[in-house]
């Protein structure tokens, strides 16, 4: 079977209702990034950002994967499809998608402050303050915030590489260095891209202006005629 790798963004996981921080304005719940997703922001007020990340576990836990998350699935029937996302959610896994590799993190999992390679599932929605890891450091969100290295993008760049057919989801292929895997897309392997917005992009694509859960069902007629 060929490769299909798909790269998802927040617009696939909007329509499940998560609120997503380009579509607020440049806020999350009333919440600037710089006083939740960074490193700094951690420092100054590590309380603040529990609080924040534990309200976003508790939505994620109310909404439900929506089409376009099953339609993926169901293509892995014809393909042997990798999914690459950088929304922090687990509503690919949750539908049903088996190789799901997550840039930015995940939100329902725990990570050392001490050593990162320890990383834990999390109950429920709450990560509290004085939650440790068996080193005794408090436990943080498993979350790459803004100004940190994303570890993950050489097996993203690797996943790529062997694409056959490469799918673009709901990202405005602004946040870097996840668009920067387009470049990663071998010369000629068909590209598409499934947003309902105008989208910058410097390689040749079939763009479906369609919203995720209805574009996808147009991808999934193109591929399999």
């Amino acid at each position: 079977m060929k490769n299909l790798v798909v790269l998802t963004g927040a617009g696939i996981s909007s329509e499940s209702g998560i609120s997503t921080f380009r579509d607020s304005g440049g806020l999350w719940e009333q919440y600037k990034i710089e006083d939740v997703a960074t490193p700094e922001a951690w420092k100054k007020d590590p309380k603040l950002v529990l609080e924040f990340y534990n309200q976003r576990r508790k939505q994620l836990l109310e909404c439900s994967p929506n089409e376009a998350h099953y339609n993926l699935v169901a293509l892995e029937k014809y393909f042997n499809v990798h999914i690459i996302t950088q929304n922090v959610d687990d509503l690919h896994e949750r539908a049903g998608s088996k190789n799901v590799l997550h840039l930015h993190g995940e939100l329902r999992k725990s990570q050392s402050t001490v050593d990162p390679n320890l990383i834990y599932e999390i109950k429920g929605w709450e990560l509290k303050w004085g939650d440790k890891c068996e080193k005794g450091s408090q436990l943080r969100p498993y979350i790459v915030w803004f100004g940190e290295p994303v570890p993950k993008i050489i097996d993203a760049e690797k996943i790529t590489e062997t694409a056959d057919i490469f799918v673009i989801i709901g990202t405005s292929l602004q946040v870097y260095p996840a668009a920067g895997l387009l470049n990663y897309v071998k010369p000629n392997v068909p590209i598409y891209l499934i947003d309902p917005n105008d989208v910058f992009y410097w390689r040749k694509v079939i763009h479906i202006k369609e919203k995720a859960t209805t574009g996808t069902i147009k991808l999934m007629d193109l591929l399999l005629k």
